[in-house]
């Protein structure tokens, strides 16, 4: 089975979820909290989505694992598991905005090695695989950034960064960009991907917030990895950077921080 195959499945899993999500979406529906002494939203439409997922990849795979958002861990017996965050930017979604994206991520067993983004309202379809990236089929290319003065920077919201050194880096780093943004979660990494955008900082990450992220940004050129340079796709801190040679300039300034 090659990557190809894995993608065409994955676009399978990403229409499932739309049909599941799509009928919740601006429409008022009831919204739960995960996290009593915050506020982590969870509503009816991820719960549908996930399990939409979770039924095709059993049936299609039932020897593949799956790690979800909603519904945690199943082992399976081979290396190989499915990523799922079947609506990333819950918050976005129950506030109305198309700016979430069901997340999915194929790995081997050391790596994701395919990853899709959808965005059902949108109609967009990111994909990245070793071979590339692509917008419903179109080449996705990141492009150079000068530097930091240069940059258009993206992260969810700096209240995530909640250690003190990490708000630091920061804001130091925030206040040399072009241009800020905020409240993109996924759709940021693939504005990224797109040219888009030339940054992204976040930390708190989870594996399903950022591995099916990985194979797009780097099958567009950029580059994804934790604030000291290492593995991103356990989540942690992370940085994506459309410049590989202006991310490693980020690395040096983050990496105190990590």
């Amino acid at each position: 089975m090659n990557t190809n195959d894995y993608l065409t499945f994955a676009r399978e899993l990403a229409d499932a979820a739309g049909r599941a999500a799509m009928p919740y979406f601006r429409t008022g529906t009831p919204v739960d909290n995960k996290d009593p002494a915050a506020f982590d939203p969870v509503t009816a439409a991820d719960k549908a989505a996930e399990q939409a997922m979770r039924a095709l990849i059993r049936a299609r795979w039932p020897e593949h694992g799956i790690v979800g958002e909603e519904e945690g861990v199943h082992q399976g017996s081979s290396p190989y598991h499915w990523v799922l965050d079947p609506i990333d930017g819950t918050r976005a979604f129950i506030c109305g905005l198309p700016l979430w994206g069901t997340l999915i991520a194929l790995n081997d067993g050391t790596r994701p090695i395919v990853g899709a983004m959808y965005q059902p309202f949108t109609g967009e379809f990111y994909a990245g695989t070793p071979d590339g990236a692509w917008l419903n089929g179109a080449p996705l290319r990141t492009r150079a950034c000068p530097g930091l003065h240069a940059a258009r920077l993206m992260t969810i919201t700096p209240d995530i960064f909640r250690v003190p050194a990490q708000r630091a880096a920061y804001d130091a780093l925030a206040a040399e960009a072009q241009l800020v943004r905020f409240g993109a979660d996924c759709y940021a990494y693939c504005m990224l991907a797109a040219g888009h955008v030339d940054v992204v900082i976040e930390a708190g990450m989870q594996p399903f917030d950022i591995q099916a992220l990985i194979p797009i940004i780097e099958g567009a050129g950029g580059v994804v990895t934790s604030w000291d340079g290492g593995d991103a796709q356990h989540g942690g801190a992370v940085v994506a950077c459309g410049d590989p040679v202006l991310h490693a300039r980020l690395v040096e300034r983050l990496q105190h921080a990590a």
